[in-house]
């Protein structure tokens, strides 16, 4: 499971450090791909595997499950970590999720996140005065 907020400065070549308690659960490999609200979504293998298998079952006959699927499956790469333990982010994933320089990883449970630093802080100070409410609205489901 992965969880906690790590702040890391990707370099110019677009090579970003992991955190250690993360990468641990990671193997040689991770697949990055986009993700929602302007971020980045970082799976080990196996929850890669469990992700791809929820849009496996996406029917391909409906016109939105195709669209989703090419724009998640056309932005998703498999990155080995360095020896240092980082990963070289690909040009097309930076300049979608607008990764600059201050990144913030974090971790979401079955997969992490990886946010340009501004993006996070803003997304994190809209939201977290719901998060009272969220947790309720949640418990009823």
């Amino acid at each position: 499971m992965f969880f906690g907020e790590y702040r890391h400065n990707m370099d110019t070549k677009g090579r970003l450090s992991i955190p250690s308690k993360m990468r641990n659960q990671c193997g040689s490999l991770v697949y990055v791909t986009r993700g929602n609200e302007g971020c980045l979504n970082v799976y080990n293998e196996e929850g890669w595997n469990a992700y791809y298998q929820g849009l496996a079952q996406l029917s391909q006959r409906k016109k939105e499950a195709r669209k989703f699927l090419r724009l998640v499956q056309s932005k998703t790469h498999d990155i080995e970590f360095d020896k240092t333990g980082r990963i070289n982010i690909p040009a097309d994933l930076r300049s979608l999720a607008g990764l600059e320089k201050e990144c913030v990883i974090i971790g979401v449970g079955d997969h992490m996140e990886i946010w340009n630093q501004q993006k996070w802080e803003s997304y994190y100070e809209e939201n977290d005065a719901d998060f009272d409410e969220l947790s309720e609205m949640l418990e009823e489901e």
